[in-house]
């Protein structure tokens, strides 16, 4: 495995010729280019606060209540902008080996550059979304810690990184020998988008009584939770993972990541047959 980690490394550039090629194709002939990387989450933020937020007043399980700096609206932005990130991932992971068949066959490179540049490049387009972040930031009063922006925001983005990782590598070998899984990751993107306290706070299901035991441990045994939990954690330090969850997560992402690096190297024989 190490040895193919530093093959990865020194074809770096092949990466982020992979990832400039995907950025510009997908800009290139579009009238409002960059800026769809903002209107999106934005169109998104504004559907789901008026729904969540003043319909059904979700707000009341964000950490800190009512009187939570930002409120409602920056939970639910902070959280939205790294999903949108893992839901581009796992939707096009599927076909993340299918696509570059050509490249796979042709070029002497280690195979894992593929689903390495998509989540990449998803990463790079949660980049360009941090002035959306910023914004709401300022205009809602906002506040963080050293802590937020040292320790939580580095180490969300180093674990979902490496989960995403784990699940493109897993995905995209098992799509080209059975062509099913596009079909099931449409199904599992949404049901994962409510079951990770994106637009639910966490604390509506873990401090609640309707909900059983067992079920709230099942609940957090979903990677995503923790994952999430620590993107708010930047603005909202009322809501940093308990101990149990942040096992879960680091556990769980570990996990997935050896699953699906062993996955795509022992099956990679027989995906190169298939592509």
């Amino acid at each position: 495995m190490a040895s193919r980690a530093l093959a990865v490394w020194q074809n770096r550039k092949v990466v982020s010729l992979l990832v400039r090629r995907d950025l510009k194709v997908k800009y290139q002939q579009s009238i409002l280019g960059y800026a769809w990387s903002m209107l999106e989450p934005l169109a998104m933020a504004g559907v789901y606060f008026f729904v969540f937020g003043m319909i059904f007043q979700t707000n009341r399980g964000v950490p800190g209540g009512d009187d939570a700096p930002g409120g409602y609206l920056l939970f639910l932005i902070s959280g939205l902008l790294p999903w949108l990130w893992f839901s581009g991932s796992l939707g096009e992971s599927p076909r993340a080996l299918i696509t570059h068949s050509k490249l796979i066959t042709t070029m002497k490179v280690p195979r894992e550059i593929f689903p390495l540049a998509g989540v990449t490049t998803r990463f790079v387009d949660y980049l360009f979304t941090w002035p959306v972040l910023l914004v709401f930031v300022f205009a809602l009063g906002g506040q963080t810690t050293w802590e937020g922006i040292l320790l939580w925001l580095p180490l969300a983005i180093v674990v979902q990184f490496s989960f995403t990782l784990g699940v493109t590598m897993f995905l995209a070998t098992i799509n080209v020998l059975v062509r099913d899984v596009e079909r099931i990751v449409r199904i599992l993107n949404r049901v994962l988008f409510y079951a990770s306290a994106i637009i639910i706070p966490s604390l509506m299901v873990l401090d609640s009584d309707t909900f059983p035991e067992w079920f709230k441990t099942l609940y957090q045994l979903n990677p995503l939770l923790g994952i999430f939990k620590m993107h708010h954690t930047v603005w909202f330090p009322e809501d940093a993972p308990s101990a149990f969850l942040m096992s879960t997560t680091i556990g769980g992402t570990v996990l997935m990541l050896i699953i699906g690096y062993t996955t795509f190297r022992r099956l990679e024989t027989s995906v190169l047959k298939e592509l």
